[in-house]
């Protein structure tokens, strides 16, 4: 059975990283400073091992420590941490107009794209044009990091010579032939030219151009991508929606950023 696999059907349970989120939940709820032997006690954990949690805890601003009290409160980290997973979806839903005046201005979905993890990117934001037939890319649809048009951006930040690389690759069901060495030229012609083309290789009679949104340090953590049936535009109206995603994605820069 593959690890993978594995991992999923029997998730393991790391109890450190458990106590010190039970930690966290009890001073976030409890509204006041504990001592840590009253956080042991509550929790039921091993005294010693409860302090070396709260010590390893308010070194790293999750929780403060009054040393005259005696007493751990919720620290200033832990809201920081917090704020971030809430602006960074607040930024998204703000960036849900531009997508779909977008999409209606160039009649075809549109669809933002974040990575998570090392070999996965997320669809996070989707917008289709309101009145033509269109290709329906749900939020939340998940793909290998390298697959798409998106995939061919994110993977300009990878070593595609790696043999890692190469077995994320060998894994994509594509659909249609794509050999290494033609994707990695693909890679290396989007970058060149600022946008990115996959033509019926994600699925057959579908066409996708993607550019990147770059973040304060110059690596791309989403892209844009405008996915139509092939056919749709020729060559020139491809290169041309490459140059206005190019422009839709400085606009999302700061919003996202």
């Amino acid at each position: 059975m593959p690890a993978d696999v594995a991992h999923g059907n029997a998730p393991v349970t790391v109890k450190p990283v458990v106590n010190a989120i039970r930690i966290l939940r009890l001073l976030s709820q409890a509204g006041r400073p504990e001592r840590a032997v009253d956080i042991a006690r509550q929790l039921d954990i091993n005294p010693s091992t409860c302090f070396n949690i709260l010590r390893t805890l308010a070194a790293e601003d999750m929780v403060e420590f009054n040393a005259m009290s005696k007493r751990y409160s919720a620290g200033l980290g832990l809201a920081r941490l917090v704020e971030q997973f809430v602006t960074q979806g607040q930024k998204i839903q703000l960036a849900k107009p531009l997508l779909e005046s977008f999409a209606a201005k160039v009649r075809v979905t549109v669809t933002l794209w974040r990575r998570i993890g090392n070999d996965r990117i997320v669809i996070v934001s989707s917008a289709a044009c309101p009145t033509d037939v269109r290709i329906d890319m749900s939020e939340g649809q998940r793909l290998p990091i390298m697959m798409g048009a998106s995939g061919r951006l994110f993977a300009s930040q990878l070593d595609l010579e790696s043999e890692s690389s190469r077995e994320i690759f060998e894994k994509i069901r594509w659909g249609a032939p794509l050999s290494y060495d033609d994707y990695k030229k693909q890679v290396s012609d989007a970058s060149q030219r600022g946008w990115a083309l996959d033509d019926g290789y994600f699925s057959i009679g579908i066409l996708a151009v993607a550019a990147p949104v770059f973040s304060p340090s110059n690596s791309i953590e989403f892209t844009v991508s405008a996915v139509m049936f092939r056919g749709q535009r020729d060559e020139a109206g491809i290169a041309e929606l490459g140059s206005m995603l190019g422009g839709l994605c400085s606009e999302l820069e700061s919003v996202l950023f």
